[in-house]
């Protein structure tokens, strides 16, 4: 505590310039070190990446390998030359004969291998499996034929390859005249001590920035800028409490909004079958002279829109049940494959004018941990809303991808399509790209949103776009099973 009570603060960021400067020099130091080292590297392989092109060029010119070897040799005494083909086995090697009976395969060589894949390759420092010492290889492949050159490791060879330190003095000399340069910079400093102080005694009682005099423009101009932080830094916090707070309100309000909003459209849509049903029995009831075909009529009609309710009722419920207890709904091993079959079978025995044909792509177990009654009502809207709007003849259901995670499958028609205007909101709750037909046809606006919900449960995404060819088609992702069936 002494000692830091005897160095000042200008003394203490002078050490610390000096030190930030012995740093600086030793990176850069270091950094030039290893740049002219690689560049003397690679200036070497590509006199030795010359070397190997003239050997190949000897060799096709009808020269044996000896002949070469000795001619290079006499140039460059300490070169080692070496023949290897493209799987890495050696076909010649000189000056030396292997010690070894058998010559290893060289395919795993560095050099080798980058030359097989890249045309060349080299590797500055390996020792020789089958001569003492440690050379420089560079290989280079033209063809079939890879030409390997090699210079051990001596005296002139690492003197040839170490950097030039002369630079060095030049770095120490630059930095001695940047820590003088400090040094005066930085005597001034002590001068704004006692002003810093105040300034740090007027931030710890919390009172206003604007309330001090101004900073001097050096280096105390970051401290102060770090205590104007903090005080942003606190005002941004309190904006961003007040905001939160405002995010909340208005995400609480938007749920009231939406389930009022929901009410309302429940209301609506029970309103149109109830006074249809109410309508149809009064005028029965008020009417008792009524003939008996009109009655029928009145009573099937009445059944249609008791079944609309019934249906509306459901599909309520189903949209219920995720939106509230998705936690609570069982999920079981099951076939989505079985699904589809049962689908594709029922539609079949509808009459003419109330059925498509159904092509599928899969007729395999397709396992899934899932609720059987969701996925079910996943195929089941998207083939009911097909046949009741599409105007097609044709429904289209394919296994598109397969991944160890989920499937991605595609369900298409050869309908007419909708507007782009609606694809963004067909999945919306309630929404009727044709309200009047939709509500003929005995639609209740939630099935197309029952079938996202119930993707969105089991782990998966939808989307929709019209057919290039015509039509509209879903594509989506189920997640797989979590373990394999028995």
């Amino acid at each position: 505590m002494a000692l830091k009570n005897r160095i000042s603060y200008s003394q203490r960021l002078f050490f610390m310039l000096v030190l930030f400067a012995g740093i600086l020099m030793s990176g850069f130091v270091l950094f030039q070190y290893e740049r002219e080292k690689q560049f003397k590297v690679e200036n070497l392989n590509i006199q030795l990446q010359l070397l190997n092109a003239q050997v190949i060029d000897e060799l096709e010119s009808g020269k044996t390998f000896e002949e070469i070897a000795r001619h290079f040799q006499n140039r460059y005494p300490d070169l080692r030359l070496t023949l290897i083909d493209t799987a890495g086995v050696v076909l010649n090697d000189a000056p030396f004969a292997w010690k070894n009976e058998v010559i290893p395969n060289h395919r795993q060589r560095n050099e080798v291998s980058q030359a097989i894949e890249q045309g060349e390759g080299y590797t500055i420092r390996r020792r020789s499996e089958n001569e003492e010492g440690d050379y420089f290889y560079s290989a280079t492949r033209i063809g079939d034929t890879l030409v390997r050159s090699a210079l051990p490791y001596n005296v002139s060879l690492t003197r040839l390859l170490s950097a030039d330190f002369s630079f060095l003095w030049i770095m120490i000399g630059f930095t001695v005249m940047m820590c003088l340069f400090g040094y005066f910079a930085i005597r001034h400093i002590g001068q704004s001590i006692k002003r810093l102080q105040e300034f740090a005694n007027l931030a710890s009682r919390k009172e206003r920035i604007e309330n001090i005099e101004p900073f001097p423009n050096d280096e105390l101009g970051e401290i102060s800028q770090h205590i104007v932080q903090l005080y942003s830094q606190l005002q941004q916090t309190i904006a961003d409490r007040d905001r939160e707070h405002a995010m909340v309100l208005h995400e609480e309000q938007e749920k009231i909004r939406l389930k009022r909003q929901l009410t309302n459209n429940i209301n609506h849509e029970l309103k149109t079958p109830v006074s249809s049903i109410q309508g149809y029995l009064e005028t029965i009831i008020n009417n008792p002279d009524m003939n008996e075909e009109t009655r029928r009529l009145f009573i099937e009609k009445s059944y249609k829109q008791s079944e609309r309710l019934g249906q509306l009722l459901q599909d309520i419920s189903t949209i219920t049940r995720m939106d509230e207890g998705s936690q609570l709904i069982e999920k079981e091993m099951v076939d989505l494959n079985a699904i589809v079959q049962d689908i594709i079978a029922e539609v079949a025995l509808r009459p003419a004018d109330k059925r498509m044909r159904i092509t599928c792509n899969f007729n395999r177990e397709l396992p899934i941990t899932g609720n059987a009654s969701l996925l079910t009502s996943v195929f089941r809207n998207l083939t009911e809303n097909a046949i009741a709007y599409s105007g097609g003849r044709d429904i289209f259901i394919n296994l598109v991808k397969e991944t160890s995670e989920e499937y991605t499958f595609s369900f298409a028609d050869n309908g007419i399509g909708i507007d782009d205007l609606h694809l963004p909101h067909i999945f919306e709750r309630f929404y009727r790209v044709d309200k009047g037909r939709s509500r003929k046809l005995g639609g209740t606006g939630l099935g197309l949103s029952i079938v996202k919900n119930a993707v969105l449960f089991h782990g998966g995404a939808i989307e929709a776009h019209n057919r290039y060819e015509g039509g509209l088609e879903f594509t989506f992702t189920l997640k797989k099973a979590d373990t394999p069936p028995a």
